[in-house]
């Protein structure tokens, strides 16, 4: 059985309405939330992107049994691995074992703020395998000491650690990052329905357990499908902004110049549009079909209460 997720996307939204938001995810019967965890907005008509971890607090606060999990941090510039290790640790505690860690090798459009060069992939790959292993170092506890190729920690210790270490879910674009996440983490996150992706993971997974395939789409409900698709490419043309371009780009102005380049139809062919559950139940299954038991979904723009009264009730029975 498929477990529906949701998607708080703190570029749209700010950290009121995220948590209400997770909250009506929750009373609608949705199976796990995410929240994005971004500096900028990808553009400036997004208009937010509030802190993450303190969102997280009010989340924890306002939610019972909802899972909720980061979609997904970078830990390797803008925030030493060592204070992530800390902030992660305290989600988790208020959470109470309903936390997912969530990492990846990030974009430059949140991680330059800092004055930082940005890396190329293959050494930002390098940098996310040390900072999940000093994350792991400091959960464990005590004063702690790591002397790595990127990072330095010194006499650390998390205090305030939870009951119940969250998993750590890495995202993968490619089967080089899937192998990696597979070797370091106990999860897979990815926006492609790609088996090549679930095969690589497993493949250099280093457990005999069985570990979770999340995937994420990007909606946007609305009655009309060509308005949809005006609202999908005003609201978030980054969707068609792929590859290398996508994680090299610096500013929200400058994804805004690369959105130009692009058209709606563009867009539409990377967002599912409209309201027809049969297109939503249909992508849903590409990434059942292709190994992963977790899919969580992005409503783009506005009316998220009517996306997920939608949502709920049209799409989900489909995979209860």
């Amino acid at each position: 059985m498929v477990e529906l997720g949701y998607t708080a996307i703190s570029e749209s939204h700010g950290p009121d309405a995220l948590v209400e938001n997770v909250a009506e995810a929750e009373r609608r019967g949705m199976d796990y939330a995410m929240v994005s965890d971004h500096y900028h907005p990808w553009t400036t008509r997004q208009g937010e992107s509030p802190f993450v971890w303190g969102v997280l607090g009010a989340m924890a606060r306002e939610t019972d049994e909802i899972p909720i999990g980061t979609n997904v941090t970078a830990p390797i510039i803008r925030v030493h691995p060592a204070v992530v290790a800390q902030a992660a640790a305290t989600a988790a505690a208020q959470l109470e074992g309903r936390f997912v860690f969530g990492v990846g090798t990030g974009e430059n459009l949140n991680e330059h703020v800092v004055g930082e060069r940005w890396p190329p992939h293959d050494l930002r790959l390098e940098m996310l395998a040390e900072a999940v292993e000093i994350v792991r170092l400091l959960w464990e506890g005590g004063s702690k000491t790591y002397r790595g190729d990127h990072y330095t920690v010194e006499n650390a210790c998390v205090f305030t650690l939870p009951d119940e270490l969250p998993p750590i879910m890495v995202a993968a674009g490619g089967e080089r990052t899937a192998a990696a996440a597979g070797h370091y983490g106990d999860a897979l996150v990815s926006t492609s329905p790609d088996p090549d992706l679930v095969e690589r993971f497993e493949q250099a997974s280093e457990t005999d357990q069985e570990e979770p395939h999340f995937g994420q789409i990007h909606v946007r409900f609305e009655e009309d499908e060509e308005s949809a698709k005006e609202t999908a490419y005003e609201q978030w043309p980054n969707a068609a902004v792929a590859g290398q371009l996508g994680q090299d780009l610096p500013t929200p102005a400058h994804f805004e110049q690369a959105a130009r380049m692009i058209d709606p139809d563009d867009v539409a062919e990377r967002v599912v549009l409209g309201s027809d559950p049969d297109d939503y139940v249909e992508k849903i299954e590409s990434f059942v079909d292709a190994g992963y038991e977790n899919v969580h979904v992005h409503q783009i723009g506005d009316d998220q209460e009517a996306f997920l009264e939608f949502y709920t009730e049209e799409v989900a029975p489909s995979f209860r």
